[in-house]
């Protein structure tokens, strides 16, 4: 099977000591939970391991379900092993996969992982039709030879740290309460596309950026934003929306990089979002519409400087 192949990818060279999720965002709970697997691991003498999916199971089980992603899987991958993690294992999530039941794949990370413990959320659930819950994992560990160690949610302010309340939040444009919950401003990293340029005929040129549709983004309106690219930082103004002004239907995520010219085509950027500034709304022309940027830049420099 794939999973088999993928799994055996990993070969790592001691026993390990495992958690498994898809771990979108990599939120304040995500490293909590892998804080303890490090720790844990490190005292056991095991290393450290990561198995994870290249899609999250529902968008497989559940085609029609709406269901974007916090980050790229590059982005998962990279913010997984900055935490310590000594091995991160992709696997491809098919409706096979999703078929194994608990003890088949615990026996397949026994085999190729060299599991010696498993460090999970009170939730987590493995196998088909999410069999494999903590206590079943227990039974099981004892006789299969590894154990199970769990971990309780993290809370910020009230709050229980999840992916789903960060997609909420997003969707809500409360950039404030997501960034409690990921520890991090949100950011989308994307290359400068062509568009039509119509903000430079307003002087404010802007990047059109390439996003991939399964992205997660705030609710549309204007954000005070950081962009990063070449290994500098920039303040930036952000729209995300139609440009009802225009007449625009298709979605758009554009920016303005203050007090920076030069040929941004085909860059990669991050943008770091930082503080909503206001609604999309429809205006009455492209002079209405130039002096509401202008405040907008204005209103960006001063809550970037904060």
């Amino acid at each position: 099977m794939q999973v088999e192949q993928e799994l055996a990818q990993a070969a790592p060279q001691k026993d390990t000591l495992l958690t498994i999720g898809v771990f979108d965002g990599i939120h304040l709970g995500h490293r909590h939970l892998l804080g303890e697997l490090v720790s844990k691991a490190k005292a056991a003498g095991l290393l450290s391991g990561v198995v994870t999916f290249n899609k999250h199971p529902q968008l497989v089980l559940q085609p029609q379900a709406a269901l974007p992603s916090l980050v790229s899987l590059e982005e998962r991958v990279r913010l997984i092993k900055s935490l310590g993690v000594d091995l991160v294992s992709v696997l491809t999530f098919t409706p096979e996969l999703a078929k194994l039941d608990a003890r088949q794949f615990a026996t397949l990370l026994r085999q190729h992982l060299k599991m010696r413990g498993l460090v999970v959320g009170p939730d987590f659930a493995l196998g088909q039709k999410r069999q494999g819950n903590v206590d079943f994992l227990k039974r099981l560990g004892q006789e299969l030879g590894f154990s199970v160690d769990v971990v309780m949610p993290k809370w910020v302010n009230g709050d229980m740290v999840s992916s789903t309340a960060i997609r909420q939040s997003l969707a809500q444009g409360d950039l404030a309460k997501v960034q409690r919950l990921l520890g991090r401003p949100f950011s989308l990293e994307a290359e400068v596309v062509s568009g039509d340029e119509r903000g430079r005929s307003l002087g404010f040129p802007t990047a059109n950026l390439g996003y991939s549709e399964g992205q997660a983004l705030p609710k549309d309106g204007v954000y005070a934003a950081r962009v990063r690219f070449n290994g500098d930082a920039h303040p930036a103004v952000l729209n995300i929306g139609v440009r009802p002004t225009f007449g625009g239907q298709k979605r758009t995520v554009e920016v303005y990089v203050l007090d920076f010219q030069g040929d941004l085509y085909h860059k990669t950027m991050r943008v770091e979002m930082t503080e909503r500034l206001r609604d999309e709304r429809k205006f009455a022309g492209a002079d209405e519409l130039t002096a509401q940027i202008a405040q907008d830049v204005a209103r960006a420099r001063a809550a970037l400087g904060k």
